[in-house]
């Protein structure tokens, strides 16, 4: 029986990594897999931009990874968070009454809710921000290059 306060945090405090989707299909989860690649290139990224400074071309393209897939994960845990336990129940526990008692939302998946949205958003918004304002900078470098 899957647990959805459990799968709830375990996708906002273990996305990046796929725990909640090894929690939920399995180990042949090939999202759980493939999310750990964005997450490195991400660190990846904080560590050019904190050797080679703001300016590395690689680590504003890299960082953002980082950004979206933890947005992503907190929404995930939204998702999961608010879903019916009817709905629950029928995709992660067939076979189970649709009022089992692993898919009523309890006061802790209220926390992971809330938790998510409040990190999720900021997280997006400051990776959106530092792409373009990367990005912009990056032209306006260029457009000086060329006039000169």
């Amino acid at each position: 029986m899957k647990n959805k306060t459990l799968a709830a945090w375990l996708a906002f405090l273990g996305g990046p990594l796929g725990l909640h989707c090894f929690y939920l299909r399995g180990i042949a989860s090939l999202p759980g897999w493939l999310l750990p690649i964005p997450t490195a290139l991400g660190v990846y990224g904080l560590e050019r931009a904190r050797m080679y400074g703001m300016d590395d071309a690689w680590s504003w393209v890299l960082v953002p990874l980082l950004g979206f897939t933890i947005a992503g994960c907190a929404l995930t845990a939204i998702v999961y968070g608010l879903m019916t336990p009817e709905k629950w129940n029928a995709r992660y526990n067939a076979g189970a009454p649709l009022d089992a008692p692993q898919g009523r939302t309890q006061w802790l998946t209220i926390g992971a809710v809330v938790l998510a949205l409040l990190f999720g958003s900021t997280i997006l918004m400051a990776s959106i921000a530092f792409s373009f304002q990367r990005y912009f900078e990056y032209q306006v470098e260029e457009g000086r290059k060329i006039s000169q």
